[in-house]
């Protein structure tokens, strides 16, 4: 039996992930210290045999017994709200956090699999962003404890992978929503349903014609066990091609929703703010033969059903 290690196991993604390996047949295990996880994500896993969940900050000494295949690196706080109030946290675990688990990597002959970001992006000058596009990024900003973060641990990936030999993965991750995000994530989708649940203004920021692309869950981790799977070490950018301004994607859930709120502008928060945000896919559609299959009404109707749960509405 194959057995993964996911650091950041009891967060959003990390959960998700865990649930596909233990359908994939592996024995896992769960690391998370619990900052923006919760042990609620994978209460459904705590009597099955071939799961552990360890609360353990993977900054510091990393050291598991018994074999090890694979590791997915996901720990990191990674939504806006955190930038100014866990800075410190974003930078070490993407730092530390990153090179105490490729040790862990080289130590177990295990295969690394990193979880970076489109944020490695910037607020880019080219679009779509193909993944030899090196970026527009403010290192002194407000957003740059989490862009530069990943684009060190990307480096930091990839010195092991030519230094030692530790065969690496690379995934760069936009924009993604679903099930088990936090209500008060900071992020678009969380924000809109849950104000258009309530009944309160959806509060679009700037104009509202910046855009997003938004991928669901369940066709995110595809992409990623696809990838881990392969021959391509990356980066490989996975998330969906299409495209939508704020103000539509609002439209949307007001209507999904039922909700008579009236939408909002207010002022962008940070200057950084990206103004357009959209992945060009096709290296992963070449090489994984992976693209997303769930559409955008299909999964904002299950989110907003498991949000319309968590609200008690």
């Amino acid at each position: 039996m194959l057995r993964a290690v996911v650091t950041g196991g009891a967060g959003f993604l990390g959960s998700h992930l865990c649930d596909r390996l233990l359908a994939d047949g592996f024995e896992v295990v769960a690391l998370d210290n619990l900052i923006t996880g919760s042990t609620d994500n994978i209460s459904h896993h705590l009597g099955n045999p071939r799961f552990r969940f360890l609360k353990y900050d993977v900054t510091e000494y990393l050291f598991l017994d018994g074999p090890v295949d694979q590791i997915y690196h996901l720990a990191s706080p990674a939504s806006p709200v955190d930038f100014p109030t866990k800075p410190i946290q974003i930078l070490k675990v993407n730092a530390l956090g990153t090179h105490k688990a490729l040790g862990l990597a080289r130590a177990k002959g295990a295969r690394f699999f990193l979880a970076s970001t489109s944020e490695v992006y910037g607020d880019p000058l080219v679009h779509p962003q193909t993944e030899d596009y090196l970026g527009n990024v403010n290192p002194v900003g407000i957003r740059g404890v989490y862009d530069e973060a990943k684009r060190f641990a990307e480096s930091m990936t990839m010195a092991y992978h030519r230094f030692h030999n530790v065969p690496v993965r690379i995934v760069r991750i936009f924009n993604t929503y679903g099930e088990r995000m936090r209500l008060d994530d900071g992020r678009v989708v969380p924000n809109f349903i849950g104000q258009a649940l309530r009944g309160e203004p959806i509060t679009v920021y700037g104009t509202g014609q910046q855009t997003r692309s938004f991928c669901y869950v369940s066709d995110l981790i595809e992409g990623f066990r696809r990838l881990m799977e392969s021959d391509e070490t990356g980066p490989m950018n996975i998330g969906n091609p299409t495209e939508r301004t704020m103000l539509e994607f609002a439209e949307e859930i007001r209507r999904l929703t039922g909700s008579k709120s009236e939408i909002v502008l207010r002022p962008l928060p940070t200057a950084d703010d990206p103004k357009q945000r959209r992945p060009n896919i096709d290296l992963a559609r070449r090489t994984l033969g992976w693209e997303p299959r769930v559409s955008l009404e299909e999964g904002l109707t299950r989110t907003i059903a498991h949000f319309r749960k968590r609200l008690g509405l």
